[in-house]
Order: structure tokens, then sequence, then C-alpha cells
């Protein structure tokens, strides 16, 4: 294949593609999700028309797909049909999916050179569990995350509790909850202490409760998952009994999108959603917050999440060349220093740490830490082959359990099952 004319270092300006560009004009076609609110659309076309700007010999159409499932869905669909984009950004956690149907190539052979091989080093070591596997890489972190709890320290002092601490453990978070529960003079509660999401990436947020509690979901292989250990039973119990026993979380499904609004609006004390939402949180947060870490049970834990730049098979060499030069563009320095204060994203790689712009973000703006430091605890978010159809499964036994249709050891003992027969055939 046609060597790369990567980046190299820390450069933190285009690399132009002129020495060929007049011979070969380049397009690309780059699908991008939106699943969280913020700025990241508007941000990430701005990143795109300034490579586009530096590189003339090649063009980026970037298609907004929807959410994380609608993008997985159309790549799948678009290479089927022989159409496949040439680079997407897609969940972490469908590596094996994308494997599984012969869609990616890893980045590699791309990277052969040390200054290649030292970029790819630099990237943090729990956003590559879910990189990586067989020796390969198939993803390069982008946008990037982990679950942290957010708290209105407005209701904290209201409810005569420290604005500045939150809840490091379960037990913490049960007892502030039940002061930070307010109901009105007919009982009907108006503040919720905490609020979970158990719609949209019910999986992922539960997750945490699961490494909090000592137990990981799924093995590195993605071909076998641990669902009915009894420490996921016990945080799923853990789970439910926010709502049915502690009284501190509504009962039933709680929507993943409707949760910055609720915490904005004062329905909820605290909340637990992706760092990617930290920007929007800023802007539209009415009062002054905290963020945390997720409080441990065992010990501190929380899946990684997010997406990764892939490389579909069917675009020509010199469209793949384009695209993992593009790719290490907008992960240097300063470009990832922009995603970052602008998303809410954690910066994939410590450098970006390092920049100026990034200091001055994290001086005026303490809370931007919390993800990245929660790393040293982070996790491989749950990753399997098949894997829509095993995170559906699990999906269902946790709404099942939430919504008191089966109790959780019930609930789960049945999703290990179904889950066994369909990751069997690749043990």
């Amino acid at each position: 294949m046609m060597k790369s004319t990567l980046l190299k270092a820390v450069a933190v300006t285009a690399l132009s593609f002129s020495t060929w560009a007049s011979a070969h004009a380049v397009d690309l076609q780059f699908y991008f999700p939106v699943s969280v609110g913020g700025k990241a659309a508007e941000t990430i076309q701005s990143l795109t028309d300034a490579y586009v700007a530096a590189n003339p010999g090649v063009k980026i159409d970037a298609v907004y797909a929807g959410s994380y499932q609608d993008t997985v869905a159309k790549a799948i669909t678009a290479s089927r049909g022989g159409n496949p984009p040439q680079l997407s950004v897609i969940l972490s956690a469908d590596m094996y999916t994308l494997i599984d149907e012969d869609l990616i190539v890893p980045f590699d052979q791309y990277l052969t050179t040390e200054t290649e091989k030292k970029w790819l080093s630099g990237f943090y070591p729990a956003f590559m569990e879910n990189s990586q596997t067989g020796g390969k890489t198939y993803g390069i972190p982008f946008q990037r995350s982990t679950p942290v709890l957010y708290w209105n320290k407005e209701a904290f002092k209201e409810a005569g509790l420290d604005p500045d601490v939150a809840p490091a453990t379960w037990a913490e978070m049960v007892e502030f909850g039940k002061k930070l529960t307010k109901k009105d003079a007919d009982g009907k509660v108006t503040q919720w202490g905490v609020r979970i999401p158990s719609s949209g990436f019910p999986y992922w947020l539960f997750q945490g409760l699961a490494i909090e509690n000592g137990a990981i979901l799924a093995n590195a292989e993605g071909n076998k998952t641990n669902f009915d250990d009894p420490k996921v039973i016990e945080a799923l119990e853990y789970m439910v009994d926010l709502s049915t026993k502690d009284g501190v979380m509504a009962p039933g499904i709680i929507e993943w999108g409707a949760t910055p609004k609720a915490f904005f609006e004062g329905q909820t004390a605290m909340m637990w959603t992706s760092t990617g939402n930290l920007t929007n949180v800023r802007d539209n947060a009415p009062f002054d917050f905290g963020v945390a870490m997720l409080p441990e049970k065992a010990q501190r834990g929380a899946p990684t999440g997010g997406g990764n730049f892939y490389l579909f098979k069917g675009a020509s060499d010199e469209q793949l060349d384009a695209a993992v030069d593009f790719v290490q563009w907008i992960t240097a320095p300063d470009q990832s220093a922009k995603w970052t204060i602008a998303t809410g994203y954690v910066a994939p790689r410590a450098e970006t740490w390092e920049t100026e712009a990034m200091k001055a973000y994290v001086a005026d703006f303490a809370p931007a830490l919390v993800a990245r430091n929660q790393l040293e605890f982070a996790k491989a978010e749950l990753s399997t082959y098949q894997n829509q159809r095993v995170t559906g499964i699990f999906n269902d036994a946790l709404a099942s359990a939430i919504t008191g249709q089966k109790d959780a050891a019930t609930a789960l003992k049945e999703a290990q099952a179904k889950a066994d027969a369909i990751l069997a055939e690749y043990r």
C-alpha cells in the first residue's frame, strides 16, 4: 500500500497532501453520530473544514448519522450495499460487531514508523481496551467518555448537606438522596435525590454499579459474559432498591435524553450521565453544580464509553491514507483540546492536557478533570461479538427488574443463558 503521509510527533497543523493532490483528488465520506447535548456537530464540522482548507487535495463529506445506534446501522447497511463510508465514529463497544461483519481494517498497517507507533502508544490504556484485539488496533479513541455524577450544590445546601462534597459510597448516595428528595403537601415528589437513566444506554450506567461492586460484565475476548455473577445481581438489586426501598429515585424506566433537562429544572438533585454532557450542563444549569467520580462499593470504578474512529473496507489506498492522516491530525493536541473544551468529552491522550488551552480550561473549570482522573479506575465498556443482540438481551433484563416484572437474579440468569447461546460459537 502507498505509504501514508501521516502527522508526525506533536505537530498540530494539518499536513498537506499537495505533493500528489494535483493528480489525486481524494473524496472521503465520514459518518459522525450526535447523541449528547452541546456543541458536538458544529465543532466537528469546524475542525473538518479546517483540515480540508489545509489539504486542498482532500474533500471530506461529514454525514451526521444520528445516534450511535443509527450510525452503526447505517454504516453496516451502506457497506452491505457496496457504498461504505471510508471513515466513521462508532461506539468503541461495537468493535467486535464490525470485525464480525468483516467491515473494517486495522490501523496498524499505516502506523509503521517509530513516530507513528509512539503516537499510537500515547492514548490512555483504559480507552485502548475497547480499541484493540488480537494484537491489532481497530479503533482510535476520539469522542470518549466515562459516566460521572453531577450534583446541584444549591439543593445540597438547602438539604443541610455540604454543597462541595458529593457522595463517595453507595451508602452515602442513599443517605444524601433521602435528604434531597422533596415532597409537596400532597406527598407528591417534586425533587428526587438521584436519577440514573435506564433507557438509551442502560447497560452502560449500570455497568458503573457492577464495576464498583467488583464485577466485570464480559471478558476481554468478547465471547463470554458474566451477567449472573452474584456481584452483578447485587448491583442490580441496589439500583432497584433506590426506587422501591429507599425512595430516592423515580420508579420505572428513566429516560436518558430527558435527564439533563430534569437536572436543570430541579426535578433531581443528582444525576449520572456521560462526561460528554459536561459542556451542556455548564452552559445550561441555572445553578452552581459539582462533578464527581461515581460512588464506590467494593472499589472505585466506571466503564469507559463513547466512540472510536474506524476505517472501512472498500476504500482506495489513497482514501485510507487520507483518512488516517485526518485521524492523526484531529487527535493532535490543539485540535483535541478544542474538541474537549467544546463538548466535555475526555481528551484521549495525555499530551492534550499539557496544552496551554487545556491548562487554562481546567484552571477555570476543574470539573473537567474528574473523568480524566477516573480513568485510573475505569474498565472496558461491555463489548462482545454480536454486541447489539447481547446488550439488547442485557438491557431487557435490566428493564424487567427495574419495572418489577422479575427479580434481579431471575432476570440476569435468563439473560446469561441467552448470551451464552449466542456467544458459544465464538469461543
